[in-house]
């Protein structure tokens, strides 16, 4: 009994950090702050379909393209950008995949189109002389203060590949041009040897090789210190850094900030009397351990809540849905673990041994439930829609959560205040609160 008090203590104090926690980072300029998907505060979704039909990988070049998108929104300012893609299905066998850009805040889609543009750039381009100078004492140096174009861009590019140097094993990039693009870079480096080359992807600079000599084969070797996983990512970057599939927008919508804030609120206010009308139920009916059981709800919550904040979970009207299910969810349960306790205090066990035994036969119907609803999230995130992911997160979430509250906060709660005296030593007001519905057992 002892360890099981010394081990409440513990978790009472870890969740009252953790709430702690939760309440400091509800400041402004938070470092883990809350993340709401556009249905929630408002702003604008657009949707580009991608014709993936003639690129051989089609998970690489998506990934590329949300990069590059990514890259672009950000370069605007907008405040927690959501950029996701969607294959298409299985059964289908449409090469038409999506690309899904929310951008809270932004309520004028054709200020939203404009962020996203519709081709990002990869440029060739030379350094100034002094842009080293510039640089160092211009923090904030434009691009145009630091190099010149040069006409040389990814249009001219045929395909980048990762290689390695035969001697030293060191990763390398090997570029090679169109023939156009090749007499063009022939003729920029016999004229600019010794000279910064920048490799420029949609405003970045991403490489800049000095010009060591003329190449005039329409090939050349990118050289830095380069891992095989950035030179990798610099590799895909460039060969689908201009545009890796060809896209167009499919359908785009605005979501006013009221109209979010309202569903923000309700969602919330659904979850506190859901909450509350689930507190009472337990408490009448099934006494001390419902109260128990109310105590390891808050810690699920508290647990469920650090956890969003902490894996960065875009909270959508969905996935708020989602979290107050798992709510209820969370006390499946502790509603097994006193039914079947109830039925033990029948027998005239005592009511250690009637939660011990309560525990140790609810335990399977616990398992295979959550694992069966673990399994539909996992499903759903994997071949649902952005609404649906962003439920079957919660959901999933929560599901894990509640298995850790139920099994392991209620039990110690339970046995720290229950102890191993037999059923005779046992008042009759003490079995009354262990007892539940509207008899003493």
């Amino acid at each position: 009994m002892k360890k099981y008090i010394v081990w409440s203590v513990i978790l009472l104090i870890i969740f009252a950090l953790l709430g702690y926690f939760l309440v400091r980072e509800q400041r402004p300029g938070a470092r883990y702050p809350f993340r709401f998907g556009l249905d929630l505060v408002g702003g604008t979704e657009l949707v580009y379909n991608a014709d993936t039909s003639k690129v051989t990988d089609r998970t690489d070049a998506m990934d590329s393209l949300k990069e590059v998108i990514e890259r672009r929104v950000n370069i605007f300012g907008v405040s927690e950008p959501l950029v996701q893609t969607e294959h298409a299905g299985f059964v289908s066998g449409s090469h038409l995949d999506r690309l899904i850009v929310e951008l809270p805040g932004v309520t004028d889609i054709n200020e939203a189109i404009k962020l996203i543009g519709e081709t990002p750039t990869l440029e060739f381009m030379l350094a100034k002389p002094g842009a080293a100078e510039i640089a160092s004492t211009t923090p904030n140096a434009t691009l145009d203060q630091l190099f010149t174009p040069t006409g040389l861009t990814g249009r001219y590019l045929s395909k980048a590949q990762l290689l390695f140097d035969g001697t030293t094993q060191v990763p390398l990039i090997g570029i090679e041009f169109t023939k156009e693009g090749g007499d063009l870079f022939a003729k920029i480096t016999k004229e600019h040897k010794g000279q910064v080359l920048a490799i420029v992807l949609d405003g970045a600079v991403l490489s800049a090789p000095v010009i060591q000599d003329e190449i005039s084969n329409g090939k050349a070797q990118i050289t830095g210190n380069f891992t095989p996983d950035t030179a990798r990512a610099l590799v895909r970057n460039l060969n689908y850094g201009a545009l890796p599939v060809p896209i167009n927008l499919s359908t785009s919508q605005t979501i006013g900030a009221s109209l979010g804030e309202s569903a923000l609120n309700a969602g919330v206010r659904a979850g506190m009397i859901g909450f509350l009308a689930l507190v009472l139920f337990l408490i009448l009916w099934y006494r001390l351990p419902g109260f128990i059981a109310s105590l390891a709800l808050v810690a699920y919550i508290v647990l469920s809540l650090v956890a969003f904040k902490l894996v960065h979970v875009t909270l959508t009207a969905a996935g708020l849905a989602g979290f107050i299910l798992s709510i209820g969810m969370a006390v499946d349960a502790n509603v097994l673990i006193f039914e079947r306790t109830k039925e033990e205090l029948k027998k005239g066990k005592s009511i250690h041994d009637a939660l011990h035994e309560g525990f140790k036969r609810a335990w399977l119907s616990i398992r295979d439930s959550n694992i069966s609803s673990i399994i539909t999230a996992v499903v759903l995130f994997w071949l649902g829609t952005a609404a649906v992911k962003g439920f079957a997160l919660t959901l999933g979430l929560g599901v894990l959560v509640s298995m850790f509250t139920a099994i392991t906060v209620s039990r110690t709660f339970l046995f720290a205040i229950s102890s191993q005296s037999d059923r005779e030593r046992e008042s009759k007001f003490k079995r009354f609160l262990f007892s539940n519905g509207l008899h003493v057992k």
